[in-house]
């Protein structure tokens, strides 16, 4: 396997089938806006990233063959004989393949877990994993944050604005510190050419010359750093890479506690009814010690107390009696009072209710809870209730949010919506108005049903600016839709940056809808119908 640049050729000349499908456009990691400094147009929102090519080429923000003074990179792997069996999570969307292969440090951190690693790495209580990644040509170390491994960067160069605005929102200014997670890095698959492209520009801070003898000789063993597939069959053990659900699956399988963590709306819940759809469920922010160990009642005539078993007790047992595997799913744990979690941690440790009653033995455990960055009433847990439990935590991305919302049938109003502007899947909370997480349009998607949908019933539930930019988005496909529609005395009040707005927008629909497109621009004059000629016989050059 080796990694190298794209070519000139295989972008605009004779374009690469998978580039013909997805454009030629990059999106930037996180990783690589911390280290590509922003000239000032490199991050606008919702443009792609500069990346290089060979042959001293590169490609633009906007997909264009133009000189760039700031530049990302993206990587291209060429695959031996029997690699392809290193690849991960194949699956097919229309007619490309992705896949899943490696390791680098891309994504912010979530913010609900960025406390806890600021906190650890302030007290040196942060553990080393002895794993270094080479970023913009200096080398950092990976840290282990519970089951994540993430490493921590300064922002040295916030370009002409002094900043960064990473994907989730967060700002970051010159000399802030960031801390990036390793996620697995998502490839386009060419079979046929063995050839992978990564989906994303994934770091910068490198001149081509620099970028290059790093792709030759360090980025792959740092994109690997523990190549668990090399392992031979006879190895005695296997590594395998599990999603959220077979994680849990097997934690339950093995009668291990499993603790779920998660920022609010993230769909934890629905999680363990994906495992389990018989789970019983306690809301332990509803709960006291006494409903969860049972009453001691007073029997008058007899002069004797009596132990009741809790209710939730019985309706286990009631349910366990089918033999099967069922979950009893506590949560909320980290916003019961200390008492009411002392007395799950007996329940966790001993398998006992009150030290009288079993739980039954088909029964399994599983909590969940928020952190104390996000809720003002969570409590920390302590450490020999947190040290019973395996720990999984879950981020929520449209990624894994569409299967979901596919088999419950979700609005395709916010399907599309949020398959094409993903940063709106979780907006921050004020307290003043609406936000929006996977939970919330899960109600939009109630509310638009329900009302022919209606998109003015959204800034309730999701906020102004949120419900502002969905009507946009669908007004805007609109108007692709129907470019016959403007009138002489419109056009010719347009801009001309909007003129050429306009050509473009013909000129996406110029395959389904060639005579209404040419028309249109043919209205808007002769400069304009000649831009479109031009790029109309590019295209045409670009699928010889």
């Amino acid at each position: 396997m080796r990694s190298i640049f794209l070519s000139r050729e295989q972008v605009f000349w004779k374009r690469l089938s998978m580039l013909e499908s997805v454009g030629v456009s990059a999106p930037p990691t996180d990783l690589a806006l911390l280290t590509c400094p922003d000239d000032g147009f490199l991050t606008e929102s919702g443009a792609g990233i500069n990346y290089y090519l060979a042959d001293s080429a590169c490609v633009d923000r906007f997909g264009r063959e133009n000189p760039c003074a700031v530049n990302a990179v993206r990587p291209v792997l060429l695959l031996d004989t029997g690699e392809e069996a290193l690849l991960q999570h194949p699956r097919k969307e229309n007619n490309l393949t992705l896949v899943e292969f490696g390791l680098f440090p891309t994504t912010v951190l979530d913010r609900s877990l960025r406390e806890m690693a600021e906190s650890l790495f302030n007290q040196n209580g942060h553990q080393e994993t002895g794993i270094n990644y080479t970023l913009a040509g200096k080398r950092y170390p990976v840290y282990r944050l519970g089951a994540k491994q993430l490493i921590m960067m300064t922002l040295e160069h916030g370009g002409v604005n002094g900043y960064v605005q990473l994907s989730d929102g967060t700002i970051i200014s010159e000399g802030d510190c960031a801390f990036l997670e390793l996620r697995p890095v998502r490839w386009l698959y060419d079979n046929t050419n063995r050839m992978l492209i990564s989906c994303m520009a994934l770091f910068g801070g490198l001149d081509r010359e620099e970028a290059a003898a790093y792709l030759k000789d360090e980025f792959l063993k740092e994109l690997t750093p523990d190549l668990d597939q090399t392992l031979g069959s006879n190895s005695g053990f296997q590594v395998i890479q599990h999603d959220e659900l077979s994680l849990i699956r097997a934690f339950v399988d093995a009668n291990i506690p499993v603790f779920i963590h998660g920022l609010s709306g993230d769909g934890k819940s629905d999680r363990v009814r994906e495992v389990d759809p018989l789970a019983l469920d306690i809301e332990l922010v509803n709960e006291t010690p006494e409903t969860i160990n049972g009453r001691a009642i007073y029997n008058e005539a007899k002069n004797e107390i009596i132990d009741v078993k809790p209710v939730w007790l019985v309706k286990l047992e009631k349910l366990c009696e089918d033999g099967k595997t069922h979950i009893l799913f506590f949560d909320e744990l980290t916003n019961a009072t200390k008492q009411t979690q002392s007395v799950i941690f007996k329940i966790v440790l001993e398998r006992f209710v009150n030290n009288r009653w079993p739980i039954p033995d088909n029964a399994r455990i599983v909590a969940a809870g928020n952190d104390r960055s996000e809720s003002s009433a969570a409590h920390d847990l302590a450490e020999p209730l947190f040290g019973r439990f395996a720990h999984l935590y879950i981020r929520t991305t449209v990624e894994n949010w569409m299967p979901w919302a596919v088999s419950r049938k979700i609005n395709p109003y916010v399907m599309e919506f949020l398959a094409n502007n993903d940063l709106y899947l979780r907006t921050p909370f004020t307290g003043t108005e609406g936000y929006a997480d996977p939970r919330r349009w899960e109600m939009v998607s109630r509310v638009l049903d329900a009302s022919g949908n209606d998109f003015a019933l959204l800034a309730p539930i999701v906020g102004r600016e949120t419900a502002d930019a969905f009507v946009r988005f669908f007004k805007a496909q609109q108007q692709l839709a129907a470019l016959g529609h403007y009138s002489d005395e419109e056009l010719e009040r347009f801009s001309i940056a909007r003129k050429y707005q306009l050509a473009q927008q013909c000129l996406y629909l110029s395959v389904a809808k060639e005579k209404e497109a040419r028309e249109l621009v043919t209205r808007l004059g002769k400069e304009y119908l000649a831009w479109y000629n031009y790029m109309i016989d590019r295209k045409k050059g670009f699928e010889v």
